[in-house]
Formats: C-alpha cells, structure tokens, sequence
C-alpha cells in the first residue's frame, strides 16, 4: 500500500517536472504578446481617481482570470476537432485590436478641443458608467490578447501527452494574468508610494527625492504608455493576421515582419473605422428621418 503510495507521489513529482519545463519554453514563447498585453492594459487600466485605481484594476483581473477560464478549455478542445476555428478567432479577434488602435490613432490626430460647457458636462456625467464601459473594454481587449497567448502556450506542448498540455496552457494562462496585472498596479501606485516616502521622510534626504521622483514619473509613464499600448495593438492585429493568413504570410518577402505587420493592423483599423463609421451615419440619419 505504502509502495503504491510512494510511486503515484513519484509519478506526480515526474509530471510536474515536465509541467515546469514545458511551461518555461511556453512562458519564453510568449513574452513578446505578455510584453504587448502589459502596455495595452496598463495604459487601459489608468485614467481613474486614484481611489477607483485598485477597485477598477481588481474587476479586469477578475474579469481577465474568467477570461482564461473560457479561453482554456475551448482552445483545447478545438484543437482537436476544429483547428481552422482557431485561426477565424484569432483573425476576428485581430480586427477587433486593430480597429481600437487606428480609432485612438485617429481620435489623436484629429480631436477636437472641448469648449467650457462640454468639459461641464463631461464631469457631471455618471462616472460609473464611463468606469464600467472602461472596465468592459479592458476585459474585452484583454480576452484577445488571452487567446493568443493561450495558443502560442498549446503550440509548444502538442507534441506532449493531454495532461501535461492541460497543466502547462494553465500555468502560463494565469501567469500571464498575475504577472500582468501584477506589474500595473504597480505602476498604478506609484504615486501613492512616493507621497508615502515623502510623508514618512519628512520631504527631507534622499528617500524623499525617490518620492518625488516616483510621484513626477507616472504621468509620463502613462503617456508613454498611452503611445506604446496604442503601437502594441496594431502590432498585435498584424502579427495575428501576418501568422494566420497565408497570403499575407508570404506578401513582400523582402520586407521586415515588423514593418509588414504594422501596415496589416492600420490598414485593417482603417478600413474597419471607415466601415463602422458610414454604418452609423447611415442609421443615425435614418433614425432621424423617422
């Protein structure tokens, strides 16, 4: 009994050895998308007030672990009995991020400056409502991101058995999700960090000029990664349609991959704003007429 005790413990040991470093290979395949998904949803989850921050942040992680919840055991199971369903996620999913990128792209380049009264009415508006929507499109953006993180884990473990890709696709999935988020509150509490040092040193030595040092980079740092996540999704789609489209895959051989997947996202953003915009002056005008 104690024998068959001791070999199951060792064939366990056994699993989770490979586990570990399946999912170290996985992990070093994936950190070009986890890099991406940090800029995306750091930039995402910032803009709030500084008491909304961790509340906000809490709701797409939780949001986000669903997300990998889903993702998981559908890619498992299509991989199986429907591979080329995988790719048409992927490639929707790719169209998804492009538009968002090329619309903040857009909405930069040709914003127009509110007036007094509009700047009014934006803050008297429910700002629950523009959390939520803001919330909502994390997550959205965040499941995207998820699914190509979880299929880039499973295809470096098909060659595996089923239990040991089931493990490593789950370890990595919520990695990604602690890692990720775990790195943006961060980033988010930097400011309160530094007010704490300077409190805490009496606004005198050097610990207090890290505090103030802290307090004056976060504003920079989310322009940065305004800028930076906006890049990342662009280069996000282009990459999903360059890795999934034949046709685009081989189109201009000579030109760097970078460049390539770039011009896929914005063209592919451009095309769907242009789309998405004529649809809704169509059918606001219709409504109108009735």
């Amino acid at each position: 009994m104690a024998s068959g005790i001791f070999a199951i413990l060792d064939d366990i040991a056994a699993l989770m050895d490979d586990v570990a470093v399946t999912s170290k290979v996985a992990a070093s395949k994936t950190a070009g998308i986890l890099g991406d998904d940090l800029a995306v949803n750091a930039e995402k989850a910032t803009g709030f007030l500084s008491s909304r921050e961790i509340p906000v942040l809490w709701a797409i992680t939780k949001g986000s672990l669903i997300n990998k919840l889903i993702i998981v055991p559908i890619a498992l199971l299509l991989n199986v009995f429907s591979p080329v369903a995988i790719k048409l996620i992927l490639v929707l999913g790719g169209f998804y991020l492009a538009y968002e990128g090329v619309e903040k792209i857009i909405e930069y380049l040709f914003h127009r400056q509110k007036t007094g009264h509009e700047v009014v009415e934006e803050i008297e508006e429910d700002s629950s409502v523009a959390e939520k929507a803001k919330v909502k499109s994390a997550i959205t953006t965040d499941f995207i991101l998820s699914v190509e993180i979880v299929i880039i884990a499973l295809g470096t473990v098909l060659e595996e058995s089923l239990a040991i890709r089931i493990l490593t696709v789950s370890v990595v999935a919520l990695l990604a999700t602690i890692g990720v988020y775990g790195i943006v509150a961060l980033i988010v509490r930097m400011d309160d960090a530094g007010y704490k040092l300077i409190k805490r040193s009496n606004d005198t030595g050097p610990v207090a000029k890290f505090g103030h040092l802290l307090v004056k980079s976060l504003p920079i740092i989310i322009k940065i990664l305004a800028v930076v996540g906006t890049i990342a999704l662009i280069l996000v789609s282009g990459g999903i349609f360059e890795h999934n489209i034949d046709y685009l895959h081989h189109f201009l051989p000579g030109v760097p991959s970078r460049l390539k997947q770039i011009g896929y996202g914005i063209v592919a953003g451009l095309l769907l704003v242009i789309l998405i915009t004529g649809f809704k002056k169509v059918f606001v005008k219709k409504k109108v007429t009735v």
